[in-house]
């Protein structure tokens, strides 16, 4: 009886040992053949054409995604922050934004990660006013009311802007609009100002709407632009962010060794003249770099002062959410 039940439990061992290394093999099947299987990517943009357009017309993230079959659905956004609530709620697996909704968004613990930076931050952020407008500086805007999209890379810059030239946010009149909202506005002089990016900085100022009070460069105040992917994404697919990047580099590209078909495509898109299409790659070059230490910690100022002021709850630290591995990957 005794022997019986020593040999009953070694094939119950035995048993055990098999169903796991089944279960390891089916696994790892899985892993081999299937791992994106039923996987749809969504890529948030903001607004349509330019680049993105190119890079959407020719299906190229369509095409490489599609190898390995994984579907790609586009989603357009007029601003940041709502791309950072997209991610929040598993909706928006990449996108591509400004300084400030990234800072919002990782006070608020979205889980996310920056990959890559976007612009350089100098000059694609500013406050524009009318042509005709007799203000002169940045002091100036005491008691006057200013457009700018909540949350947005423009919004950190004026607030930042403001502290700079000692008005308090009380002093001035702030009307938050998104850019449909606020061309319209601004047009009929139903605000003094516009804290805003380009295009619309370059398609107002070209055109004869406007004139640039301060810019990034004049205040001091950087407003770079990165690439985030949601974290759970990340973890899951490392391989996926590489693969994002790679295209995304290969749109690049495309617009640097074609830039007068480029710049000519943009400006239909946009019907606006060529030449204020050449205004914005001058403000609003797009890159594909890693983001180094100077610029993390530009953002780090960034999280501080919105801090200060009562825009975010809690003091963040910003390189916990900068992971250079996938651009440094792609590049290679």
């Amino acid at each position: 009886m005794k022997a019986f039940k020593i040999w009953a439990a070694i094939l119950l061992v035995a048993v055990f040992v098999a169903g796991c290394a089944n279960t390891e093999k089916s696994g790892g099947d899985h892993k081999d053949g299937n791992k994106y299987e039923g996987l749809t990517v969504r890529l948030g943009v903001q607004g349509s054409g330019g680049l993105n357009g190119k890079a959407r017309e020719a299906k190229w993230y369509e095409d490489e995604f599609g190898k390995l079959g994984v579907k790609v659905e586009w989603a357009e956004f007029q601003s940041g922050p709502p791309m950072t609530e997209a991610i929040a709620s598993n909706h928006l697996d990449f996108a591509g934004l400004g300084n400030m909704p990234i800072v919002a968004a990782q006070a608020a613990d979205i889980p996310f990660k920056v990959i890559s930076q976007l612009l350089e931050g100098k000059n694609n952020v500013a406050i524009i006013i009318p042509n005709n407008s007799a203000l002169k500086t940045v002091e100036d805007l005491k008691g006057k009311k200013i457009a700018v999209a909540k949350g947005s890379n423009a919004y950190n810059f004026l607030y930042r802007g403001l502290a700079e030239a000692g008005i308090k946010d009380s002093e001035v009149q702030i009307i938050q609009l998104q850019p449909d909202e606020a061309q319209p506005a601004f047009e009929t002089g139903a605000v003094d100002a516009w804290a805003t990016w380009d295009p619309y900085i370059t398609l107002n100022t070209l055109t004869g709407k406007a004139k640039v009070l301060t810019d990034g460069e004049q205040l001091g105040v950087l407003s770079p632009s990165f690439q985030i992917v949601r974290k759970d994404f990340a973890d899951k697919y490392p391989e996926l962010v590489t693969l994002y990047l790679k295209v995304f580099e290969k749109a690049r590209l495309w617009e640097e060794q074609n830039l007068d078909e480029a710049l000519n495509r943009y400006a239909t898109e946009r019907k606006v003249p060529v030449e204020v299409i050449k205004g914005t790659q001058v403000r609003s070059k797009t890159i594909n770099t890693p983001v180094s230490d100077a610029i993390i910690a530009e953002q780090q100022k960034t999280a501080d002062f919105q801090f200060e002021i009562g825009n975010i709850r809690k003091k963040i630290n910003v390189s916990d959410v900068f992971d250079n591995q996938y651009v440094e990957e792609a590049l290679k």
